[in-house]
């Protein structure tokens, strides 16, 4: 008698295929159920047959009555191994070569125990630095030819990593065999949720929710306008900076990616380190904002915001933080304030992974082609906003691996859920986007760059010239982003003329930023000589363990160290202002 752990001998029995037989309807009868669901009912129902034919063939399994599920995955795994070895030897391909050992696609043991899997990872691997070489090595083609060449490359072979499909991943097929095929079931499940949802799923549903867990830094709404909502948040010091701190996250995300769970929070640590704080929390889009231009982003949301936050607490000026886009718009208002001699209610300025020079912004700029463009008008014709998922599926794809196909393989193949994890939930928590403001943004600043250029876009009919400014200025980039690359923002001290104070973090976009002292995670590199260019900056710089935010705390303080009582109206709503309602608000919980 075969030894039952010994899946690929075991002679399936009557029940076996019973039960695979299941399986199999049971799949089908799922796929039928969603695409009734799409169609019209009463009488406007098409006499037409669903589109996936007898079975869907994604499963890879046959029919139960001519073959044993076990042989055939292996069967398949070998026909794979085959293929793609003789493609090896056709190129020539050196499949002995270093491989990453940070690829998580083949870390599980099983891709090294078999040699059928063995050879078909080797092969793969070594196809994919063929492919993405090739590219490298092609000559007679412009520089941004080649970037959409090797994104388009390193999606492709992304996408057909061997990992990815069920008959060649050992993992799959081992889950697969252990459950009966229950993980293709709930696999299928899972895929059929996202798709009517039309968002891939990326953290445990109902773990989160803005307001109970994140979000949760005590504060008040002070002020509410049609773009959005001022938050003032409470004092946890007898002594606060009498300079205040005005935060303007991207409008394209919810604010509290500042404000995670309280172990995470910049906001919480900036008020528990005696900083007045307020944050701005846009409006998500709807069609009272279809027109939205720069002028309102500029005058109505962040010079709005300052002198509110002036008024109410009666200074001359504030310090600002503008991270990712809104870093952008910020040095527009920047420049404008200095264009109408109103730079002092500027006290200091502080980038966070935001660019102001475009021409070496990254892979974002392969989505501003007029394909793209055309896109973009045609979606958002009727309502005059953007989808927030079309840009989480844009930003997705800049790291296809670890945010599309890392979900694919564990909640369709392997049928699992994945873990929770605050920050993906805020990042599949969309924002809608102004499409007017959002074409503008992409077309002027993106593809034509205007914003370097003296007068290259105005404000209410005022010309800006960002190399005029000169207010103190701390910029912060993250060695790894993909959305904001470290050489693009360093654009920014080449345009400001005032101090500048210039700080590479480590990681990315998100982490690079999101890194609280406590958690003693990663690095930062600072360089306190003069350098012409990142490169220089590089060589010369210190590298110094955890988080930046000390750093950036210090270097604000210096700007503006005068302390007054967290009395009067440092206190949200004990001031000209009323509390409106409770942090975190109710925008940035709108849907």
């Amino acid at each position: 008698m075969a030894d039952e752990t010994d899946t690929t001998s075991a002679i399936p029995t009557l029940e076996d295929w019973q039960h695979w037989t299941w399986v199999m309807g049971r799949a089908q009868q799922m796929l039928m159920e969603k695409w009734a669901e799409g169609l019209p009912k009463g009488d406007g129902w098409p006499a037409a047959a669903p589109p996936w034919g007898a079975f869907p063939p994604a499963f890879g399994i046959g029919s139960p009555a001519t073959a044993d599920p076990a042989a055939l995955f292996t069967a398949g795994a070998e026909a794979w191994a085959k293929g793609l070895e003789t493609w090896g030897r056709m190129i020539g391909l050196d499949t002995e070569a270093k491989e990453n050992a940070r690829d998580r696609r083949f870390a599980a043991p099983e891709w090294q125990e078999s040699p059928v899997f063995d050879t078909i990872r080797k092969t793969y691997l070594a196809l994919s630095d063929k492919l993405l070489g090739t590219v490298q090595d092609i000559e007679g083609i412009d520089e941004e030819t080649r970037q959409r060449m090797q994104f388009g490359v390193r999606s492709f072979v992304d996408a057909m990593s061997p990992s990815n499909f069920a008959l060649t991943n050992p993992q799959v097929l081992k889950r697969t065999m252990e459950t009966r095929g229950e993980n293709l079931l709930k696999g299928l499940a899972n895929m059929l949720d996202d798709i009517a949802a039309g968002q891939l799923t990326q953290t445990k549903q109902g773990v989160f929710e803005v307001g109970k867990n994140l979000a949760t830094t005590p504060g008040k709404v002070i002020k509410e306008t049609p773009l959005y909502q001022l938050i003032q948040y409470s004092p946890t010091t007898d002594e606060v900076l009498e300079t205040p701190v005005v935060i303007f996250p991207p409008w394209i995300n919810r604010f509290y990616i500042l404000d995670l769970t309280p172990e995470k929070s910049f906001v919480k640590w900036c008020v528990d380190h005696g900083i007045s704080l307020f944050m701005v929390s846009w409006k998500s889009a709807d069609e009272s904002l279809a027109d939205l231009t720069l002028d309102d982003y500029v005058l109505k949301g962040q010079v709005d915001a300052i002198d509110t936050v002036r008024d109410l607490l009666g200074v001359e000026s504030v310090h600002t933080i503008g991270y990712c886009v809104a870093g952008t718009t910020l040095a527009a208002t920047l420049g404008y304030l200095h264009a109408k001699k109103q730079e002092a209610k500027v006290k200091s300025a502080t980038f966070l992974t935001a660019q102001v020079d475009f021409s070496l912004a990254g892979d974002l700029k392969l989505f501003t082609g007029d394909e793209t463009m055309a896109l973009l008008d045609e979606i958002t014709r009727d309502k005059g906003y953007l989808d927030g998922r079309y840009m989480a599926a844009t930003f997705n794809l800049l790291r296809g691996r670890d945010l599309i196909w890392n979900y694919v393989v564990n909640n369709y193949l392997l049928g699992e859920e994945p873990a929770p994890f605050d920050l993906l939930h805020w990042n599949s928590d969309t924002t809608n986007l102004p499409a007017k403001w959002h074409r503008d943004y992409l077309e002027d600043l993106y593809k034509q760059n205007k914003l370097i250029k003296n007068g290259g876009i105005d404000v209410a009919g005022t010309p800006i010239d960002i190399g005029k400014v000169k207010t103190a200025t701390y910029v912060q980039a993250g060695r790894e982003d993909h959305i904001a690359p470290p050489e693009s923002v360093w654009k920014i001290m080449e345009h400001f003329t005032g101090p500048k104070r210039f700080l590479l973090a480590g990681s990315g976009h998100i982490a690079g930023v999101v890194n609280p002292p406590a958690a003693q995670k990663y690095q930062y590199w600072v360089n306190d000589h003069a350098a012409e260019t990142l490169e220089e900056f590089i060589e010369g710089a210190e590298e110094r363990k955890g988080s930046w935010w000390p750093d950036w705390l210090d270097w604000v303080k210096k700007q503006a160290p005068k302390t007054v009582a967290a009395k009067g109206p440092r206190i949200p709503g004990k001031g000209k202002l009323k509390a409106i309602e409770d942090a975190p608000g109710s925008y940035v919980k709108a849907r």
